[in-house]
């Protein structure tokens, strides 16, 4: 298995820290890595319809994402605060960004985003029985809310008008 020599910390930031991993991998060679690293989050398919409903409508996000240069179609999603439970972060992250508060919420899975550089892992969520409230968003925060049948967000995957990775397997797994 790979053996972590040691570690330094580049940049302390908001969002991510920087650091250089010295590691010996399973091969016995010896590098350095730079590595993300990130409190992990939680991201939420929120359903507006019963679980038996044969097409539910799903609620996404329009969100500007300075990274990709425009808008992303996401689900809600957000980083876990330090010791907060995934699930507990899934249900606060709805209701900041939506303002829905959920009766049910189930895991559907969890994945790491890129694990070529960050340790960062979202935990995937669906919810049902949703009840209305009052939206909290960031200052950086800028997006829409839509609702949106879940056959027709499979379809914006397949057209390639939902890219964003967390959102797409989660939808496709939420969809069966």
């Amino acid at each position: 298995s790979m053996t972590l020599i040691s570690t330094r910390r580049i940049h302390t930031g908001r969002v991510v820290s920087l650091d250089i991993d010295t590691v010996q991998f399973p091969n016995g060679n010896v590098g350095e890595l730079e590595m993300m690293r990130h409190p992990g989050a939680a991201a939420v398919v929120p359903f507006l319809d019963p679980r038996d409903h044969d097409d539910p409508r799903i609620v996404l996000i329009r969100q500007f994402r300075h990274a990709t240069g425009g808008w992303l179609w996401e689900i809600p999603a957000g980083r876990r605060e330090a010791g907060e439970p995934p699930l507990d972060t899934a249900h606060r992250e709805l209701a900041e960004e939506t303002g829905y508060r959920a009766a049910q919420m189930e895991q559907l899975t969890w994945i790491w985003t890129t694990p070529g550089f960050t340790d960062e892992v979202i935990h995937l969520f669906a919810a049902w029985d949703l009840s209305g409230g009052d939206t909290a968003h960031e200052r950086d925060e800028v997006m829409e809310l839509h609702e949106v049948r879940l056959s027709e967000a499979v379809a914006m995957i397949r057209r390639g008008e939902i890219t964003d990775a967390k959102s797409c397997i989660a939808i496709l797994l939420a969809a069966g």
